[in-house]
């Protein structure tokens, strides 16, 4: 008798190559076509199989979509709260988070994913929320566990560590991130950018110091 949880033999790793290959079109021609203008056609050519092959993997565009748009975050959240050292300044770990965030919300990457979630949104698709549970949620939760740590600590107190994250995130993203969204600004330089961050950190420790 064949063990069922034994590997399904040589064809195996040429099926996950293949779904890489699927996502990675799919990551691409969403970004830059759009949602509508993508066709499970163009992602089959463009990943080299068949439209066949990309419904066996993917049941329809939806999911392909949903699974195009959660691989691209975890692509671009980086683990902004991994091994946050507990005996540094707060200053210094807050700006820590605030550099790896704003350099995550300002990439070409982050800009396209957003303007393309943006018109998806309005066309009234639930596919949104996919984007939203995936990304910003997922900082926001873990912004939001931090704060919970830090609080009644270093003389900051914190009502709803939810809300304070809220605050930090919009305000490191600020105008500078808006504009690039519509396309009327420019990424800042250094020195611009780590003003930015260091009056971020500032007003909100002023903010939240008791």
């Amino acid at each position: 008798m064949t063990d069922s949880t034994s590997p399904a033999g040589p064809g195996r790793p040429k099926d996950l190559a293949k779904r890489q290959a699927i996502l990675e079109a799919a990551k691409n021609l969403f970004v830059r076509n759009g949602y509508a203008n993508t066709s499970m056609d163009v992602v089959a050519a463009e990943a080299g199989v068949s439209k066949l092959t990309v419904y066996s993997h993917f049941t329809d565009k939806e999911t392909l979509f949903s699974c195009a748009v959660v691989a691209r975050c975890e692509e671009q959240v980086p683990e902004l709260f991994v091994d946050v050292p507990v005996d540094e300044p707060v200053e210094k770990v807050l700006l820590g988070i605030a550099r790896g965030f704003q350099t995550l919300i300002n990439s070409p990457e982050s800009i396209d994913l957003h303007r393309l979630m943006i018109a998806v949104g309005t066309q009234g698709s639930t596919l949104s929320q996919v984007f939203f549970e995936a990304g910003p949620q997922r900082i926001l939760h873990e912004m939001e566990r931090f704060l919970t740590k830090l609080n009644g600590t270093n003389g900051l107190h914190f009502e709803s560590p939810v809300n304070a994250a809220g605050h930090f995130l919009s305000l490191v993203k600020g105008v500078c991130n808006f504009r690039l969204l519509i396309g009327t600004g420019e990424l800042p330089d250094e020195k611009a950018a780590e003003d930015h961050v260091g009056e971020v950190v500032a007003l909100f420790l002023k903010a939240y110091r008791v």
